[in-house]
């Protein structure tokens, strides 16, 4: 593993890694940020997916987590979203191809040999982090924006016990349903029938979750057509779900919308995570 950047931050450090991955095929690179009580004992770890577009860099800088993080005790890991570099397929949409992973194992052509991030996020990077640094490997939580709100929800339900709790903002809840999802099932896995075990809503609707659970979603979020939101709210009022749903008056999809809640969403893992 190569060390990019160490930075200090509300007492912690900031760190820029990169490592080469056999679940990638490809160098990948992460940011970890580490509290000041990382240096005394293992802390708890949230997971922080980004969204379409998106690198380790985009909720790093902007999503304002480390402050609260550092009061919590709490590290926090932002992956990348997808592999990279030359020979690693891509596409001219922008929703296909590098990144935009989709936390899936692909498993068609071109596709297949590097977009294997449920592997990366869920068990290679993972095994890394814990190994090298002072992260409890059985306190772990999730989060993510956009497409990383959809790999957080798909990933806690899909894996039960592996998160204490799980929360989203703006996440994609009902991509077999979306042009968030349809053409990349169809791409990535050869048909959007072969993504159900992808989409929040029909985990929800077939698994839930056994946590706390919170997703906010802004009510002028330009791209609310694409995340399914409604499907959620009735999956969860059917299943009888524990969590919250709220809609956010007048916020959008951007990262101002998601540094104006995150104090709440690290709350609810914490309380989780403290255990």
């Amino acid at each position: 593993m190569k060390t990019i950047s160490e930075n200090r931050c509300f007492g912690g450090v900031q760190g820029v890694y990169s490592h080469a991955s056999d679940a990638c095929g490809c160098d990948m690179t992460f940011g970890l940020f580490l509290p000041p009580a990382a240096e005394h004992r293992a802390v708890p770890l949230l997971w922080f997916l980004a969204g379409l577009t998106c690198t380790h860099e985009n909720a790093m800088l902007k999503a304002g987590a480390q402050g609260w993080a550092a009061e919590a005790g709490i590290a926090l890991v932002f992956p990348d979203t997808s592999p990279r570099g030359a020979g690693i397929a891509n596409a001219e949409d922008f929703a296909l191809g590098q990144g935009a992973g989709f936390y899936l194992n692909a498993t068609q052509a071109p596709w297949a040999p590097n977009y294997n991030m449920w592997d990366y996020v869920t068990d290679e990077l993972p095994r890394i982090i814990t190994a090298a640094f002072a992260v409890d490997e059985e306190r772990q939580s999730v989060t993510g924006h956009s497409m990383g709100g959809h790999g957080a929800l798909t990933m806690a339900m899909g894996m039960p016990g592996r998160f204490r709790s799980v929360s989203a903002f703006s996440p994609i809840c009902n991509p077999t349903q979306s042009d968030w999802g349809r053409p990349q099932f169809e791409a990535y896995l050869g048909s959007v029938q072969a993504g159900e075990s992808h989409d929040a809503s029909l985990l929800m609707t077939h698994y839930g979750f056994e946590g706390p659970l919170l997703i906010d979603t802004g009510t002028r979020d330009p791209f609310a057509s694409l995340l399914g939101t409604p499907a959620m709210a009735e999956a969860m009022a059917t299943r009888g779900q524990p969590g919250q749903l709220r809609l956010q008056g007048g916020y959008d999809h951007s990262y101002f919308f998601v540094a104006s809640f995150m104090r709440d969403h690290i709350a609810l893992h914490a309380e989780a995570l403290r255990a």
